[in-house]
């Protein structure tokens, strides 16, 4: 029951010898979403096993280099390799022109349908099917580059039948049904039993929010609240608290205090500037703040474990 995230790059506009650019792939289930496409990613993807050729829906923050770079190589090697299926991806319009015109420039004619969905300012369900729901927001960077984040979410499940209990009141099989969506059962003597105690609690649902690219502010707490892990950049250390805010972008005591906030279960910051060859210095400005903060890097894998049932 996999829900885990594979940082393909947690470095900002250079890369540099340990650090690619921005790319991450969320695996939900064996469905594998990637977020962001900086240059090098299709690399990064052979590179730490992930079959990019599974890869149906793509996210794309904003239209800086280091965020969509690596698209246009990525779609080509699909197409060489004879990709049939469709290939959906969620940006901002203009990666559309962008894209229109790169390929025509080249003469290149791609083997599969390549999808637009375009992100608007707004929050909005952009992606859904019978397991997850991904939901777009905007966030605060330069204007010519309007950002968005994400939040990827799995939808409640069913609860469980408890079997004894459904033999003991000799519920019918064609009833069960119901019962996993909350409904309580009449017996034919016209006594109503609790759904509760014919069935356990759902699993609780496991969420992930990407927040980019941004000045760190309070109106996007909602979308981060309770996530059980939750990405936000850090591009700066407090020292350069300046510099993040006339670049549109966050420190790393930012992140932790916004952590804090949501009440997030983990937090993990990357999109480190190149000034940092060794970016765990960072993990000192918010140790104090969310003690439960990690640095990433290239290869790392995050995992988000099946909760228990809430009895």
């Amino acid at each position: 029951m996999k829900f885990e995230i594979t940082i393909l790059g947690c470095g900002s506009a250079v890369p540099t010898s340990k650090r690619n650019c921005a790319a991450q792939v969320l695996n939900v289930l064996e469905r594998y979403f990637l977020i962001d496409c900086g240059e090098g990613t299709q690399y990064q993807m052979r590179r730490f096993g992930i079959p990019y050729n599974r890869i149906n829906n793509i996210f794309i923050s904003h239209l800086h280099g280091d965020h969509f770079f690596g698209l246009v190589g990525l779609l080509s090697t699909l197409s060489l390799q004879g990709r049939r299926g469709d290939m959906h991806i969620y940006a901002d319009s203009r990666l559309q022109k962008i894209l229109d015109f790169t390929f025509k420039t080249l003469s290149t004619e791609l083997t599969y349908n390549v999808i637009f969905h375009n992100l608007y300012r707004k929050e909005e369900i952009i992606y859904e099917d019978n397991i997850l729901t991904v939901t777009a927001f905007p966030v605060s960077h330069r204007h010519d580059a309007p950002c968005t984040g994400f939040l990827f979410k799995e939808k409640e499940r069913d609860k469980t039948i408890r079997k004894d209990m459904v033999d003991a009141w000799k519920v019918p099989i064609a009833f069960l049904q119901y019962l996993k969506k909350g409904q309580d059962f009449i017996t034919p003597e016209g006594e109503v039993i609790e759904n509760s105690r014919l069935t356990y609690p759902p699993v609780p649902c496991r969420s992930y929010a990407y927040i980019t690219d941004t000045l760190c502010k309070d109106k996007f707490l909602p979308y981060a609240k309770d996530v059980d892990l939750l990405y936000h950049e850090a591009t700066f250390g407090k020292e350069f608290k300046d510099l993040a805010k006339k670049t549109y972008h966050s420190t790393a005591e930012q992140a932790a205090i916004f952590a804090k906030k949501a009440n997030a279960k983990k937090l993990i910051i990357g999109h480190f500037s190149s000034r940092y060859p060794y970016a765990e210095c960072l993990l000192e400005e918010m140790n104090d703040i969310f003690p439960n903060a990690l640095v990433c890097h290239d290869g790392d894998v995050f995992a988000i474990e099946q909760r228990k049932r809430y009895i």
